[in-house]
């Protein structure tokens, strides 16, 4: 499929996931800062969202709420990815930024890392849809 608001607006307007509808909304919110719209893909793909790219994805008062709202969503993507990696501790999956010493999630750099992951790996899934993508992703 192509890269298109039109296509974006569609998988928003089929998708019932909360999280997918608001990074949807991401993609429509940055269309027309765009040239080259695989940008707003690769930008936050290449560079993470630590690094400020999703303006709503910075402050930790952001992203713990980003966590806390969308946090089935995100508890979904850590089990499509831990099936599909077959590694199953969070330590393995994020490596030395993950907090040994918050395994329950409780404290807001746990909480801020996984926001990212839903964010990053949500926009990941809807540009795979997309074939001027493909070698990107």
């Amino acid at each position: 499929m192509k890269l298109t608001l039109t296509n974006i607006r569609t998988i928003k307007r089929n998708s019932e996931n909360p999280l997918e509808k608001y990074v949807c909304n991401y993609v429509i919110n940055e269309w027309h800062d765009y040239d080259d719209k695989t940008n707003i893909f690769k930008d936050v793909l290449y560079h993470g969202c630590q690094s400020g790219v999703v303006g709503a994805l910075i402050w930790y008062s952001q992203t713990t709420a980003f966590y806390k709202k969308y946090r089935n969503e995100i508890n979904e993507l850590l089990k499509e990815l831990m099936d599909s990696t077959g590694l199953y501790s969070m330590k393995e999956l994020f490596g030395k930024n993950w907090d040994g010493e918050d395994p329950l999630i409780l404290d807001t750099h746990n909480q801020n890392l996984l926001a990212w992951f839903g964010f990053e790996e949500t926009l990941r899934n809807i540009g795979l849809n997309f074939e001027q993508l493909q070698d990107y992703i």
